[in-house]
């Protein structure tokens, strides 16, 4: 969402949303909220799948899991306003409203840059150091952690929530963006290195693939927005890039995730065979009248 102006004798800025006349808003309305409701869903159904299912109780999934609930939060600050705009004939949003909604935006976009980070670092040493993995990524060192990487990201948006009103801290984004970057980098040109086969390599990219298909959509955009000179954007552009960054990433990384995951794919179909069970159990249990 884009902020066009500020009136001098009110405290409210007035977004432009996706389109300032857009001539088919239902059209639209619909698209945006089909989307919507499939990324929650998807995320929903993630949350509580990872923790419960046994086979699925470890810290790599954990980590997924943690993502899911971001990427849940992340779409729900920005989109239901969108939706809401698209009929309203005041698109507006008060200053508070507009520091809150930059708060949680770059407090969750920080958080998961430092939880790819530990993603990829996690993959490493579970294909690179199978036997101690166990001991080395323990629950007590994924907690402590994902809780650094929530009060590191926390802190960014407290020091730039203020200053994005006034002007954009390049050189506090451009770290945010390469600390990350270099430890997933690291992770996988390791993982490479240390599987000598042929096959080895294919098993070992087989299981980053997820990973790296979700770092290229989440960084891609990422890089665009905050470290490409001026002179690259345009507003066309750039509002197409923020429309992926709000709306398609949060359901990309999960179905990504899910549909290419072998385990979880399995855990699924595991849950909705119980469902199905259970269901047919309560109809044959329902006493007939006669």
């Amino acid at each position: 969402m884009n902020m066009a102006a500020f009136h001098q004798n009110s405290t409210d800025f007035i977004l432009l949303g996706l389109n300032t006349h857009p001539t088919f808003p239902g059209f639209i309305f619909a698209m945006i909220f089909s989307i919507f409701l499939v990324a929650v869903t998807a995320n929903v159904v993630m949350i509580p799948l990872i923790p419960t299912d046994p086979f699925l109780n470890i810290p790599m999934y954990i980590l997924f899991s943690l993502l899911s609930i971001m990427d849940t939060v992340y779409i729900c600050i920005t989109v239901p306003k969108m939706l809401q705009d698209l009929f309203s004939k005041e698109k507006t949003i008060s200053f508070l409203g507009c520091e809150v909604q930059n708060f949680l935006y770059l407090t969750l976009i920080g958080g998961e840059f430092f939880l790819l980070g530990i993603m990829a670092y996690d993959l490493y040493m579970s294909v690179c150091n199978p036997l101690p993995y166990p001991f080395l990524i323990n629950w007590r060192i994924c907690l402590f952690t994902v809780v650094g990487s929530w009060v590191g990201s926390s802190l960014d948006g407290f020091m730039l929530t203020p200053f994005t009103m006034k002007f954009l801290m390049y050189p506090c984004c451009v770290l945010m963006l390469l600390i990350p970057i270099s430890i997933i980098s690291a992770s996988h040109i390791l993982i490479l290195l240390t599987l000598h086969s042929a096959e080895g390599r294919h098993k070992g990219f087989a299981t980053c693939s997820s990973h790296i298909m979700v770092v290229i959509i989440f960084y891609g955009a990422a890089f665009y927005t905050n470290v490409l000179p001026h002179s690259y954007h345009t507003p066309e552009k750039d509002k197409i890039v923020s429309d992926f960054y709000s709306i398609l990433t949060p359901i990309l990384s999960s179905l990504i995730y899910s549909l290419r995951n072998k385990d979880v794919a399995i855990a699924l179909r595991r849950v909705m065979g119980r469902y199905a069970s259970s269901h047919k159990i309560r109809v044959k249990d329902v006493p007939r009248k006669y």
